[in-house]
């Protein structure tokens, strides 16, 4: 991908800015906010946040676990599927929003008035909006993930982790295509080369 071709990373104030929004704006602020931070909490993708189901969050005596467990059948390509630990703002939000969603067996987590389910085309239009009526210019779908791409790939080392984590996370298959989803830091940059 060309630079400035790329969904724009969000900042920790524009990520505020949106949740707020969504509890003032929205008809279904709860299920709302899930949809947010599984993309930037979680780095789903708009196909995963459509066919995300309460069997892949929920434990064994069905409450909220502590994971996503995504199929490879509900990611993209063949190796996709990853378990991704949950976020604790995430979670909470899960738990917030499970008494108010309408939960069928093995249904989505995510639905709508009119039906059972979003499609990834759906959820990319909801971010759409959203960051339209924000005027989050370069903002989509993909921001969300992009964000915790870059935030994860800044902290994994204080975890003692390493890049190789981040691409597990996101589910990609080449460590290059992670890279690629990573935002530079020019402050951090600037304070390197003065190391040098």
């Amino acid at each position: 991908m060309a630079q400035g071709k790329q969904a724009k990373v969000l900042s920790e104030p524009q990520t505020k800015t949106a949740l707020r929004y969504i509890f003032d704006q929205s008809r279904y602020p709860e299920r709302d906010q899930v949809i947010l931070l599984l993309s930037a909490k979680a780095g789903l993708r708009a196909k995963e946040i459509a066919g995300l189901t309460w069997s892949m969050i929920t434990d064994a005596e069905g409450e909220i676990g502590t994971t996503i467990e995504l199929p490879n059948s509900a990611s993209k390509g063949k190796g996709g599927g990853r378990t991704i630990p949950l976020n604790k703002d995430l979670r909470q939000a899960l738990v917030t929003y499970r008494p108010k969603a309408e939960i069928k067996p093995g249904g989505f987590v995510l639905t709508t008035e009119r039906a059972s389910g979003f499609s990834a085309g759906s959820i990319a239009m909801w971010f759409q909006r959203l960051y339209g009526a924000l005027g989050f210019d370069g903002c989509s779908s993909h921001s969300g993930r992009r964000t915790f791409i870059t935030k994860a790939a800044k902290a994994v080392a204080q975890v003692g982790g390493s890049l190789r984590d981040v691409q597990q996370l996101a589910g990609h298959a080449s460590l290059q295509t992670t890279q690629r989803y990573v935002e530079g830091d020019s402050e951090a940059k600037r304070k390197l080369v003065n190391l040098i």
